[in-house]
């Protein structure tokens, strides 16, 4: 059977007290939408559509996708007009209404979910509460049967009183759907048309509603304000800590790791406080990530070694290599097996091969630095003119004094040396030392300024 996925993201959310839509404030570095999205597209299936108004092409910008159809609800009247308003696009068997608020649901919970959904029934995700507050209650008969929801607003003393809620999660035959939902009223407590009536609609037509509830209860939380977003952040934040250290990670504390990306990590990593992963990380087994560090878009071998307080982005790194502490590493920089980067480096579009180090407060940009060459420290690499960036090239072996300015374009040789505080604009040839600074003078007899 053919699937569209309808997710209902049109709500202003005026608890967040914020000029941006709800669903676009951020959980681990993403749109709650991209979310539900993500998890939507985990299901593969024929069409996803959302249904957006507060922010209109705010919300549309911020969430591409060419798999995606946008559909306005121009006026915001209730979830029934909402999934109404989608229905003209629709042409699959089975529609599947996600909120674009809940971000934390998840594709195998969704995958067995849908499978409740047939021509002759609907599924309906609930869930128990100790405290289920105003969420709409599920009633059922004498023989536990789900025969309608009730929102808290119209509810009776008695229905409050029930702790089975609705998720707001829905799975329906579509041929049903153009049924009820042009049958829908707004004769309630909040003037909406409530898609949440329709379950009523499908008991009286024969239809069996199969209620299901999440595989974990955090999947199903929505987000209404700042604090619950804060609150949906630590549990995501704890869920991929437990992910990693069953898969082998040995994590400091748990509860002071960020991951607002991807991260893979290999058997015995080891990741200390307060560090921070974006994009898509991969760690090799028995790296180390110290604490305070900030990986984004980084690929790191065996054995690596990164040391407090380090910055590294779009980092590729072989076995062995050891990085920082306080070292930032930038787009493009690659370092062989065995490397060294040390403390209040800076590198940016640099391969830095196998065994060499830079190990002290140096600049290196737009570098090719061969295996087994010695980067003194305070050294920089002058790339940019003014107009244009430059290459510098150091062949296998070079050793560079400290404090020496590589003036690009050039290149070091094979082996060869160059003194310390030199300044450098012409290659040196293999074996050769190069010196180029002012000669030294010693002047007798002169006499220091003094204040007056």
């Amino acid at each position: 059977m053919s699937l569209a996925v309808v997710i209902l993201a049109a709500g202003k959310g005026t608890r967040m007290r914020s000029a941006r839509p709800k669903v676009l404030h951020e959980l681990a570095d993403r749109a709650l939408l991209q979310h539900v999205i993500d998890s939507a597209r985990a299901l593969e299936p024929d069409r996803i559509v959302v249904v957006y108004g507060h922010g209109g092409e705010m919300v549309r910008d911020a969430v591409p996708g060419d798999d995606l159809t946008w559909v306005e609800q121009a006026d915001q009247r209730g979830t029934g007009d909402a999934v109404n308003q989608a229905l003209p696009v629709l042409s699959e068997d089975q529609v599947l209404v996600l909120l674009g608020d809940v971000p934390l649901i998840q594709p195998a919970t969704l995958a067995r979910f849908i499978g409740n959904v047939d021509e002759q029934a609907l599924a309906l995700m609930t869930l128990e509460l100790e405290e289920p507050g105003g969420y709409g209650r599920i009633v059922r008969d004498d023989t536990g049967s789900v025969r309608r929801i009730v929102e808290y607003k119209d509810a009776s003393e008695g229905e409050r009183a029930i702790r089975e809620i609705n998720t707001g999660i829905l799975g329906a035959p579509r041929t049903f759907l153009e049924q009820a939902l042009p049958a829908l009223s707004a004769e309630n407590a909040q003037g909406e048309y409530y898609l949440t009536d329709i379950i009523a609609m499908a008991v009286n037509q024969g239809l069996v509603v199969r209620a299901s509830g999440p595989e974990n209860p955090w999947e199903t939380d929505g987000v209404n304000d700042r604090v619950q977003l804060a609150r949906l952040e630590r549990i995501w934040q704890q869920v991929q800590a437990e992910r990693l250290m069953r898969a082998g990670v040995t994590l400091r504390d748990p509860a002071r790791i960020d991951i607002r990306g991807q991260l893979h990590c290999s058997e015995d990593v080891s990741i200390d406080i307060d560090s921070l992963f974006e994009g898509r990380v991969e760690l090799g087994s028995g790296t180390q990530i110290g604490s305070h560090c900030v990986l984004i878009d980084c690929s790191l071998g065996e054995n690596v070694t990164v040391l407090p307080y380090s910055h590294l982005e779009g980092v590729t790194a072989q076995a062995n290599c050891t990085i920082g502490p306080h070292a930032r590493l930038r787009t493009s920089t690659q370092l062989g097996r065995g490397a060294k980067v040390g403390n209040f480096v800076e590198t940016k579009n640099a391969v830095i091969g196998p065994l060499s180090k830079v190990n002290h407060l140096a600049y290196i940009g737009d570098a090719e630095i061969g295996e087994d060459v010695n980067v003194g420290a305070g050294t920089i690499t002058c790339n940019y003119d003014g107009a244009a960036k430059h290459r510098t090239v150091l062949r296998d072996g070079a050793f560079i004094g400290s404090n020496a300015s590589l003036v690009a374009p050039v290149t070091i040789g094979r082996n060869a040396t160059v003194g310390a505080g030199s300044t450098i604009n012409r290659d040196v040839p293999d074996e050769e030392l190069a010196v180029g600074r002012g000669k030294q003078r010693n002047i007798e007899g002169w006499q220091r300024p003094t204040k007056n």
